[in-house]
């Protein structure tokens, strides 16, 4: 992120990613809340001991001491959106998804226009609870909120992705890309939506445009190998593999790379096969020559 711009966590282009993106994701929304507070909870909880060393709890991951802390600050402040916030990413760090999915909602009940706790909110939903309406529907209003925020459109283009509304994914991840030219994520997730359209050239722009950036986006590397295979580039295509097979444990990578070049070279092999087929056909019928009896 550059300095002086919000922060606020994305969603990625497919759910294999997105899991793997729940660590950061945590660690971003975690930084959001305990770096300073919003203007729903500032004047009330702004000088409690609990609030502070609660969140200095959650922050150095003894999330059963902030939950203990939070959840006892909540007795006196339970209408406090900033605080069910926190109670929901110290639920979910801890792993109880179903309490922090109620206190998130219940923040931003309170709080209607916190688009931090809306945007935690639509990652829960989305990849949480399966409600791709729900999720589609906070970040709708986070990018109300935040126009001009990159990351509020790469959101709502990922779940809308997840209707099948493809067009609408493509517009969401292009507004991205003109809030942030940079944001290499939303290329990729941009190209992946192309592949889906089978529009290959376009989706080899956004995968190269997105590596530019971040060589090491392993999901624009892979999009770019299909694309690149798709376009006959086989040699272009193999390279991109045998990148994402040298620093990646996942072998597949690997059999996809023999796979391109079985297609690459398969006139070698039909070569091969043919010098066979009239090899033994002449020994044949030469020995058949020699011993016409026989």
């Amino acid at each position: 992120m550059r300095a002086g711009r919000t922060k606020y966590p994305s969603a990625c282009g497919s759910r294999r990613r997105g899991l793997r993106s729940l660590a950061a994701l945590t660690v971003v929304l975690a930084t959001v809340v305990l770096s300073g507070l919003s203007v729903h909870g500032e004047a009330a909880l702004v000088d409690e001991e609990l609030w502070r060393t609660g969140r200095q709890d959650l922050a150095a991951g003894r999330v059963a001491d902030a939950r203990g802390k939070l959840e006892k600050l909540l007795e006196e402040y339970p209408q406090e959106p900033q605080l069910h916030l926190v109670l929901g990413m110290a639920a979910f760090k801890g792993g109880d998804t179903e309490t922090a999915v109620a206190r998130v909602r219940r923040s931003v009940a309170l709080a209607p226009d916190d688009a931090e706790a809306l945007t935690f909110l639509g990652w829960l939903d989305l990849e949480v609870t399966g409600d791709v309406a729900a999720a589609i529907a906070s970040y709708r209003r986070v990018v109300e909120l935040k126009p001009e925020v990159a990351e509020a459109h790469n959101n709502l283009g990922v779940a809308v992705k997840r209707t099948g509304d493809l067009e609408q994914a493509i517009e969401s991840f292009s507004r991205a890309l003109e809030a942030d030219p940079g944001f290499a994520q939303a290329a990729s997730n941009r190209g992946w939506t192309y592949v889906e359209q089978g529009n290959w050239q376009a989706a080899r722009d956004d995968f190269e445009r997105s590596l530019a950036v971040d060589p090491e986006d392993d999901g624009a590397l892979h999009g770019l190998a299909r694309v690149r295979r798709e376009l006959r580039d086989y040699s272009g295509a193999q390279d991109a593999l045998a990148r994402l097979g040298h620093r990646s444990p996942n072998f597949i990578y690997w059999l996809e790379w023999a796979r391109v070049g079985l297609i690459r070279y398969y006139w070698v092999f039909l070569l091969l096969a043919l010098g066979l087929f009239f090899y033994f056909r002449y020994k044949r019928s030469w020995a058949r020559t020699r011993h016409p009896g026989g």
